[in-house]
């Protein structure tokens, strides 16, 4: 099986990902010590707790959620990927549409960073 990969950010400032390498779209990724599958439920767990999230694909080490805004109903695309060999969740979070948005997915990753703190 192919080890899957994120999507690189586009130039646009709308975008944060922990593979990118430019400081406008790299954020750090999550570490975790927990099993893979016990961190990705732990995750799911976190996220099911924001307000408009959806998983929308998920395998054994990745999962899509679509965030819609309340206002607009812009959707962002947030993707995990788990790496065991490193114990990292690798992410990316980008607005489909639009340039800006006014750091929504920095915020965001950060929020859900806060929430799973040291539970993965």
């Amino acid at each position: 099986m192919s080890q899957r990969t994120l999507p690189p950010c586009p130039l646009s400032p709308n975008c944060v990902s922990t593979q990118a390498t430019d400081v406008g779209h790299a954020i750090a990724p999550f570490p975790y010590k927990k099993s893979r599958a016990e961190a990705k439920e732990a995750l799911k767990a976190v996220l099911a707790t924001l307000s408009r999230s959806k998983l929308v694909d998920e395998d054994e080490s990745y999962l899509h959620y679509e965030f819609t805004s309340l206002l607009l109903r812009f959707v962002d695309d947030v993707e995990f990927l788990f790496d065991e060999t490193t114990k990292t969740v690798h992410f990316r979070s980008a607005s489909r549409t639009g340039y800006s948005d006014l750091g929504v997915n920095r915020k965001r990753m950060e929020q859900v960073r806060a929430l799973v703190g040291r539970q993965l």
